[in-house]
């Protein structure tokens, strides 16, 4: 089946990640927390995405019963522009109040609303271009949390591309469906496992270290597939659960990552964390599953490949992931003056 269908997922690989970042940039979602510090007033922060030096043209039009008090503060990050405000309340509850972000019609963004109340009290909602706003409720509805997170989960698996790479990679190593569900599983099981760890904070790790082992595990995978394909057992062909959970774990640092930017609603922290998770694994699986009848379909053409033409997509992901990995280690990296 590999020798069939590897050279058509090489270039189906070479052709779609050209465009796949810059869809990932407009996808990624924005962020409006308003957040009650003390009676009546408001600490705002709106966190846009940015591509290069232009900011995703959307703006939150909060209820007319908050005012701004002085001027915002902005903050440059990495793919994104963070304003901090302060907004006076002028005395009337926010419960039952509209709030709109302007623009979102016009672009493939979602943006995470999340309302924390000095009482205790929260709201989240995920605001889409086809509903660009949101109507703050007298009592938070834990299956709207549920929904919006298991959403955001399963977006964020699909955007991301160096975990669905590992994912094909082990794919294109582990044979046979028993043990490849016990290698998924396990990956599972690691990520999960420091999902919830590093949200919680009872482990942290700095994100670009982080992600710059993600994605040396995808270089390690495509190596892997090499020495699988040249007659040499590979350490993953022998222990595939094994490499799997050890390289799960980081990844679930990475997903903890996007979740901190994110954020959780204070009151329902465990639903939250466990709808995202649960969206992680839905997205890993519809992966899986397009994977595999992209296989099916393949083996069936009548194709006849040259000779070594399964080496193009081993080589495409370990370059790709090579690029990764060199960029991410000189982000850390001290600069020489």
């Amino acid at each position: 089946m590999r020798r069939l269908t590897w050279l058509p997922l090489g270039v189906l690989l070479a052709g779609l990640l050209a465009p796949i970042q810059a869809i990932a940039d407009e996808i990624r979602p924005a962020l409006l927390d308003i957040k009650e510090q003390s009676t009546g007033l408001f600490a705002v922060t709106w966190k846009v995405p940015t591509r290069g030096d232009k900011v995703l043209a959307i703006t939150p039009r909060l209820p007319e019963s908050l005012q701004l008090l002085g001027s915002p503060t902005i903050q440059e990050a990495p793919g994104a522009r963070i304003e901090h405000a302060t907004y006076k309340s002028s005395g009337e509850p926010l419960s039952g109040q509209t709030i709109v972000i302007n623009g979102l019609t016009a672009t493939q963004t979602d943006v995470l609303l999340l309302v924390q109340m000095q009482d205790g009290s929260s709201h989240s909602a995920i605001l889409r271009p086809a509903s660009p706003q949101y109507t703050i409720p007298l009592e938070a509805s834990k299956l709207k949390v549920a929904g919006d997170y298991w959403r955001m989960g399963t977006v964020h698996i699909l955007e991301g591309v160096d975990h669905l790479l590992f994912v094909l990679a082990l794919m294109l190593i582990v044979t046979g469906f028993k043990p490849l569900l016990k290698a998924v599983t396990a990956f599972t099981v690691a990520h999960s496992i420091t999902l919830a760890l590093a949200t919680l904070g009872v482990v942290h790790i700095p994100s670009a270290p982080t992600e710059a082992l993600i994605a040396l595990s995808i270089l390690f995978l495509a190596v892997e597939i090499i020495h699988s394909r040249q007659g040499r057992t590979s350490l993953t062909e022998k222990y595939p659960w094994v490499v799997a959970f050890a390289f799960g774990l980081f990844h679930g640092l990475g997903f903890a990552g996007a979740l901190s930017e994110i954020g959780l609603p204070q009151q329902e922290i465990p639903l939250a964390l466990l709808m995202f998770n649960v969206g992680v694994e839905t997205g890993q699986l519809m992966f899986i599953a397009a994977v595999l009848a992209l296989f099916a379909v393949l083996k069936r053409l009548p194709v006849t490949l040259p000779q070594g033409a399964w080496r193009v997509l081993p080589y495409s992901i370990g370059s790709i992931a090579a690029y990764w990995t060199i960029d991410r280690v000189m982000s850390f990296m001290p600069v020489a003056i």
